[in-house]
């Protein structure tokens, strides 16, 4: 029998007050003309599908005419804030083209597209509740991943820019068998490097339709990215394999492709490439990185059950003795962070003594 993974539905924490003074200093927290709770007043949905008239689990929300007007120049205003100064310069050359509510997930979010009338080009971004812990994972993305990310949060209510690319489950169904061995071989690179990562900033629930591969053409061949889209599993569970995507079936041709592609001595020379990495951000970025932490250290974004089960697994898997001392999950996470950072920087020092 499969294993289940994901223990329950996870709750929405709210932002405490040190959380929300480090999102003021760092322009994350900005007075917005729309909230969440506004968007839910649609009086009316149909299903939207997509390419291969399959449901897409999002429906197309329409409002009382008198409430449509208003609740489209609060979101051209929010989309200005959001990629712009937020002047009203541009209002008149932007259109909401459609406001979608997604039924399946946790965060339940809102996607709003936004068209130039000027020139049809368009964009989306996301409204959903404010929710601590992926605010953290938001925060720690930017921080420690190889991509920034734009979002606000005001009240209640987040908005998140849209993170362009294939999502994992439609490119795994309909690109990966047409790609040749060279990107097979490069894709199997990229999750071994997505996997490391998501495990040591203990990123959970990267199931395929979590996140998206991005292909870049180069002038002779196509690199691929995978970058997360879904923060909401940041920090919450504490079965360990819900942080490394390799255990979830869903990414299971993935794994498949590395097994087959690499040998296990690439496989250990991309995991160390990407802690490396993570180190270097982390001394990059180590005032608002030790801010950030000592935030999430103070708080509270999961159970007292899932921290002691998160922290006794990680002790068995690297045997350091301050999981074992660590009563919330922003310890945990500080000392996974710092086992990887204390490795990088010995290994730098010795090899500067040989």
């Amino acid at each position: 029998m499969e294993e289940k993974l994901m223990s329950q539905k996870k709750p929405a924490f709210p932002v405490n007050e040190r959380f929300n003074r480090y999102l003021q200093k760092y322009n994350r927290n900005t007075k917005i003309p729309v909230f969440y709770d506004d968007l839910l007043r649609f009086s009316g949905s149909v299903v939207v599908y997509d390419q291969h008239d399959e449901d897409t689990f999002w429906v197309r929300c329409y409002y009382p005419e008198f409430e449509r007007v208003e609740i489209d120049n609060s979101l051209k205003k929010v989309y200005t804030i959001l990629h712009s100064d937020g002047s009203d310069d541009s209002l008149n050359y932007l259109n909401v083209d459609a406001i979608d509510y997604c039924t399946f997930g946790n965060s339940k979010p809102f996607r709003i597209k936004v068209r130039n009338i000027l020139n049809d080009s368009f964009t989306y971004f996301y409204v959903k509740k404010a929710d601590a812990s992926r605010l953290y994972g938001l925060e720690f993305e930017h921080l420690l991943s190889p991509h920034r990310i734009n979002f606000l949060v005001y009240k209640d209510t987040l908005i998140e820019e849209h993170i362009a690319g294939i999502p994992g489950d439609v490119f795994i169904e309909d690109h990966l068998p047409k790609c040749d061995l060279r990107a097979q071989t490069q894709i199997a690179k990229q999750f071994v490097k997505f996997n490391e990562r998501c495990t040591v900033r203990l990123l959970g629930d990267m199931r395929s339709y979590n996140y998206v591969v991005i292909p870049t053409h180069d002038f002779d061949h196509v690199e691929y990215q995978i970058r997360a889209i879904d923060f909401d599993q940041q920090c919450f569970e504490g079965n360990l394999k819900v942080y490394r995507p390799q255990f979830f079936k869903e990414n299971f041709q993935m794994v498949q492709l590395v097994s087959d592609k690499l040998e296990n001595s690439s496989i250990e020379q991309y995991r160390k490439e990407e802690r490396s990495l993570l180190a270097k951000r982390m001394i990059n970025t180590q005032s608002r990185y030790k801010e950030l932490i000592r935030c999430m250290i103070n708080d509270h974004v999961s159970t007292k059950d899932n921290v002691k089960m998160l922290r006794n697994q990680l002790y068995a898997f690297s045997k350091d003795m301050k999981f074992k001392r660590a009563s919330t999950m922003g310890q945990i996470l500080r000392t996974a962070l710092d086992f990887v950072r204390r490795n990088y920087e010995n290994v730098n020092t010795q090899r500067m003594l040989d």
